[in-house]
């Protein structure tokens, strides 16, 4: 990437076993349930998922606010293991907030187990300087809607008996 990049790295640790916390990165209907500001939506019928190395994520998210901005999201993953690791080039494009132009990020996520069903998510972003901020504080609004997405997971998983 360019010399002006910025290198964003978080660490958060969600209560919630590895599996479910990859998987909500990995599955569409996960997904739509956490990312984007509260109120957002992602269109079922606007998310293709080809979860794989070599493979693609897209989605579209909607503003609730100012329905007219859609958000297109379009991931070239370039590794993937199975609940560990995701990286590759996002592309961020459409109709945007004022004063954000389309623009391209590199990621790796990486998820760690830490026991006693709890998971550390690595997040590491390389981006534009003036991106870096507003990337940091909309993980951190993503991050109040995941923990309640995977508590809603996770309650659903021990009712039904299934593994996470």
């Amino acid at each position: 990437m360019e010399t002006e990049t910025r290198h964003l790295a978080i660490s958060r640790t969600f209560d919630a076993p590895r599996q479910l916390v990859y998987r909500a990165f990995t599955d569409p209907d996960h997904l739509a349930q956490w990312w984007g500001p509260t109120g957002n939506s992602l269109p079922s019928e606007e998310i293709d998922f080809d979860v794989r190395p070599g493979g693609h994520q897209r989605w579209t998210e909607i503003s609730a606010d100012a329905p007219d901005l859609r958000v297109h999201i379009d991931v070239d993953l370039t590794a993937v293991t199975d609940g560990e690791l995701l990286e590759g080039v996002m592309h961020v494009s459409g109709r945007l907030q004022e004063g954000i132009e389309p623009f391209a990020t590199r990621f790796r996520f990486e998820f760690h187990d830490e026991g006693e069903g709890r998971t550390r998510l690595e997040i590491r972003q390389w981006l534009a300087p003036q991106l870096a901020d507003p990337t940091e504080q909309g993980w951190l609004e993503a991050f109040t809607k995941l923990d309640a997405a995977l508590a809603s997971a996770q309650i659903t998983a021990d009712r039904d008996g299934v593994v996470a």
